[in-house]
């Protein structure tokens, strides 16, 4: 089961070095000034001087794979401004990256954390500006050349140049993605980014932590030109020498478009239609994108002044505030996984070649991930060459997608689409190196997969399952070579759902391990290593909180008042919806096999019976909960085609519930998010994840659960494992067993511990 998430990705993206340009200019040891040159210590600043009068301010952060600006280059970046200002000989600036894969990827998030009181980040706040302002009022021109990632801190940077030039590489992005950690452009980017792109760009880009590829940041005004990389250089020195930049804003056309950017009224309709556009997505749970709008509206319709004071102010604020705090939390935690092994100290085998089994359309998308993210041949295999098709079409429909938006050219998506190839036999798996399982829910059908695949490929291949509920162990019961069987499980739809489950049975190998946990992470997921137990994590913890909301449902609480308040809670669908879109059937397959190993307390409603017996499937279905699609209307003749979805009343009849909805709606949020957090501590005491941080990962990324409140054993430790025991006891007490505290969240009550 599963659903979506947001993440803060920079790409790992090149960057022009700048001995491209400078091979054919001569360069004396003079030409070259290094602050480290005066005092001693690692500069992140080096100037070089050309021939034409152009300097080029290189920057590369010593010991780091990417540069991103930290506090302490304040004092070099104002010495090596000093030492331009006394060189007449110097009549333009350059400013490049020394690094291969960015330009700048942002400040480092260590300086907010390093921030003990609201006025510390005050001052570090205005210290950005201060140093960006006198860039921008530089008395010689100041050309940015960007070539890779240019994002938060290094796009402020970028903006406060007199002109920006970027390369026309995929990998080039320019982007302000603060708000994904709960925070807004601290260092003048609100003020800035509207007077380059105009007020409802700046709004969209700032809001969404979106990233413009180097077309769409010409097109935006946002860069003044895109040219090939080979040239980035040679074209910034053109520009800084021509000077006289003019602004490059490019408003659309439209008189309501002139309106709403050019005066004053037009403006206050875009603030107020942003924020009503904010408030229906966040349900006011993240507080920076309210706060992002008032510092643009500040800056435009009051003075840059009082919008420079007030960024500097609320970005304090938000950087003090916890949802911004568990942010950080969540991307300190899964870049810290990025650098792990899957066991300590084994390192991962070569995958080279990779088989598919089943092209439906998990099948499909593990296909396409590993193809066009992890960039390894992928071959499928189905029974019959109508689902290898329906595979690679999924494949095709998704990157022709990407060609439409001009993100990717159709070349490359002829190339990437080249890299899937299909088979209704096993030629072509001699010698591939993993194999991945998507075929139906059956025991002896995967068991006799493996048992095929060990005749057709190599020793050494590895067969993932993408099982959701089939203990691995059993899955590897008739393998010859048991240590090379693990879970792979992936997350519908795949090609968005970063979270995968590794799960190894007791014999799998600790290469198999590592080599999977590499693999997952080339194809762009978030890998946890669970133990081999009935639901794995994610649907373990996912199923108290679905059957709770179940129950709730059949005791009178109306569907949409459910979904509701899981959604206004923090979720990004209600538990209604969210079994609609997994399939009701799926989550009575997977019911069963819980209750049977782990207890009744993960006994579904026996009502729900009549929801499959009546065809309600789900979505796939047209029918759950919701309607969906094309359905007749009682009373009417004709079909109508309903638009999006609605609650099918006719389910209250057939579960014989009268809807009442006596709850509130933060006791429906509650009782439901609890059963979760009381099975997340069982799973962590268990050993089902490796730690807290796994399981907490695990949830968001898997489920969806609120990442503002970091996660269900960071959200225990908020509320207090003293406090959380007192009300599943008195729901026990008053509702039954089900709500029993678990023995590890009474003795972290008992003992005052907390999981972080």
């Amino acid at each position: 089961m599963s659903d979506n998430k947001t993440d803060i990705s920079s790409d790992e993206l090149r960057v022009t070095n700048i001995e491209e340009k400078s091979n054919d200019v001569s360069q004396d040891e003079s030409q070259v000034t290094s602050i480290e040159e005066k005092n001693g210590s690692s500069s992140a600043f080096t100037l070089l001087r050309q021939e034409n009068g152009i300097a080029h301010l290189v920057m590369d952060v010593v010991n780091d794979t990417m540069n991103t600006l930290k506090a302490e280059f304040a004092e070099q970046v104002a010495e090596i401004l000093a030492e331009i200002k006394n060189d007449p000989a110097i009549t333009g600036i350059v400013l490049c990256s020394g690094k291969a894969d960015s330009f700048v990827a942002g400040a480092d998030i260590n300086m907010i954390n390093d921030c003990k009181t609201k006025e510390e980040v005050v001052a570090l706040s205005r210290q950005g500006q201060m140093i960006f302002s006198q860039l921008e009022q530089f008395h010689i021109p100041v050309v940015a050349a960007i070539h890779g990632a240019c994002l938060g801190g290094g796009l402020e940077l970028a903006m406060a140049c007199h002109a920006r030039v970027c390369s026309d590489s995929v990998k080039t992005a320019l982007g302000l993605p603060e708000v994904q950690l709960g925070l807004l452009p601290g260092s003048g980017g609100t003020q800035r980014l509207p007077k380059l792109v105009g007020v409802q760009k700046a709004l969209d880009m700032m809001l969404t932590g979106k990233q413009l590829r180097a077309k769409q940041a010409l097109k935006a005004g946002l860069v003044n030109d895109v040219v090939p990389n080979s040239i980035l250089i040679a074209t910034a020195e053109k520009m800084a020498l021509a000077g006289n930049f003019k602004p490059v804003i490019k408003f659309k056309s439209s008189l309501v478009n002139k309106f709403l950017e050019g005066s004053s009224v037009g403006r206050s309709i875009v603030y107020k239609q942003a924020k009503k556009s904010v408030l229906s997505k966040t349900k006011g749970n993240y507080p920076a994108p309210v706060n992002i709008i008032n510092c643009v509206k500040i800056g435009m319709e009051q003075s840059s002044a009082k919008g420079y004071q007030i960024e500097a102010e609320l970005f304090a604020e938000l950087a003090m505030s916890d949802v911004s705090v568990q942010l950080r939390n969540l991307f300190f935690a899964t870049t810290a996984m990025k650098k792990e092994l899957g066991v300590a100290d084994v390192k991962p085998k070569k995958i080279a070649k990779a088989g598919v089994l089943g092209g439906g359309l998990m099948g499909g998308g593990i296909a396409l991930v590993t193809a066009t993210k992890a960039n390894i041949p992928t071959r499928i295999k189905d029974i019959a060459q109508q689902g290898i098709s329906h595979a690679i079409k999924y494949s095709y429909d998704l990157l022709n997608k990407k060609v439409k938006r001009r993100f990717i050219h159709k070349s490359e998506m002829q190339k990437q689409l080249l890299m899937i190839t299909g088979t209704v036999d096993y030629s072509g798996f001699k010698d591939i190196d993993i194999v991945v399982e998507a075929v139906f829910e059956n025991l002896a059908l995967k068991q006799n997969m493996v048992v095929e695949v060990e005749q057709q490929a190599k020793q050494a291949t590895i067969f993932a399952s993408n099982t959701s509920s089939l203990p691995i162990s059993k899955i590897a019961a008739k393998a010859a070579r048991p240590e090379n069987v693990i879970g792979l499980h992936y997350f519908s739809p795949v090609d968005k759902m970063p979270l995968v489950e590794i799960i190894p049975h007791e014999g799998t190998s600790d290469q198999t391990i590592s080599t999977t946990v590499a693999f997952a992470k080339k194809q762009g997921k978030t890998p946890i290593v669970v133990k081999d137990k009935a639901g794995f994590y994610v649907n373990r913890i996912l199923a108290p909180y679905m059957n709770e909301a179940a129950i709730l449902l059949l005791a009178g609480e109306p569907i949409d008042k459910l979904d509701k308040a899981l959604v206004d809670f923090g979720f990004p669908v209600g538990p209604m919806q969210l079994l609609d879109e997994v399939g009701i059937d799926v989550g009575a397959k997977i019911g069963p096999i819980l209750q049977a190993e782990l207890g009744e307390r993960f006994a579904a409603p026996s009502a729900f019976d009549k929801l499959l017996d009546d065809g309600r499937l789900g979505k796939k279905a047209n029918k759950g909960f919701y309607l969906y699609g094309k359905h007749v209307k009682k009373g009417l003749k004709h079909v109508f085609k309903q638009k999006g979805k609605q609650v099918d009343d006719s389910i209250y009849t057939l579960l014989n519930i009268k809807p009442a909805g006596i709850l509130s709606a933060d006791e429906i949020a509650k009782r439901c998010t609890y059963m979760m957090l009381n099975e997340a501590a069982r799973c962590v005491d268990e050993g089902i994840v490796r730690n807290a941080r796994d399981g907490d990962i695990g949830a968001i990324f898997g489920i969806g659960f609120p990442p503002f409140l970091g996660g269900p054993l960071r959200y225990i430790d908020n509320i207090g494992a003293q406090s959380l025991v007192a009300q599943l006891t008195q729901w026990a007490q008053q509702y039954g067993e089900r709500y029993t505290p678990c023995e590890a969240l009474v003795a972290m009550a008992e003992n005052g511990t907390r999981y972080y």
